[in-house]
């Protein structure tokens, strides 16, 4: 039984699409791998799609050796992220009306099926703020491991 839940999972996750994008704006060797590419921490970004001027740059550890050449690697949990304005913030109706109910706005597999990335959106009205919070879950035990960064919405000058 246990197994078909297994199998139904990796199936639903393979046929989810990513939500977005991101563009990879650099990175830099961690560890030599004398087979395969190295390990590297990857630095993306990637334009919220609700919310029109803010960037959110992400830094990710990406595993390499064989395994990782070939995609069937597992990376770690470790991400970090930082959201930033890059123009007048337009927000998207929706996105005030359920401050409490984030949106799921990025996500990136880190492992052939079980494991993903995702960068989720809050809205915090006391403050007039965006909370946008990165963190890798996995199909049978997630990881604690997150960080956030908050873009207030304030008007832009030229």
């Amino acid at each position: 039984m246990v197994t078909i839940k297994k199998i139904v999972i990796a199936v639903v996750l393979l046929c989810s699409p990513t939500i977005l994008h991101a563009e990879e704006i650099g990175s830099v060797d961690t560890v030599f791998k004398f087979f395969g590419p190295d390990n590297k921490i990857i630095i993306e970004a990637f334009d919220d799609p609700d919310v029109k001027n803010v960037t959110c740059y992400l830094s990710r550890a990406k595993t390499g050796g064989i395994k990782g050449g070939l995609g069937l690697a597992e990376d770690t949990s470790d991400a970090a992220i930082s959201c930033q304005q890059v123009g007048p913030i337009e927000v998207a109706e929706k996105i005030l009306k359920s401050p409490k109910k984030g949106q799921v706005v990025f996500q990136k597999r880190t492992s052939l099926v079980f494991k993903k990335l995702q960068v989720v959106r809050f809205f915090d009205p006391k403050r007039n703020s965006l909370i946008y919070l990165t963190y890798s879950d996995k199909v049978i035990d997630g990881s604690p491991k997150n960080a956030i960064s908050a873009v207030p919405i304030m008007p832009w000058k030229e």
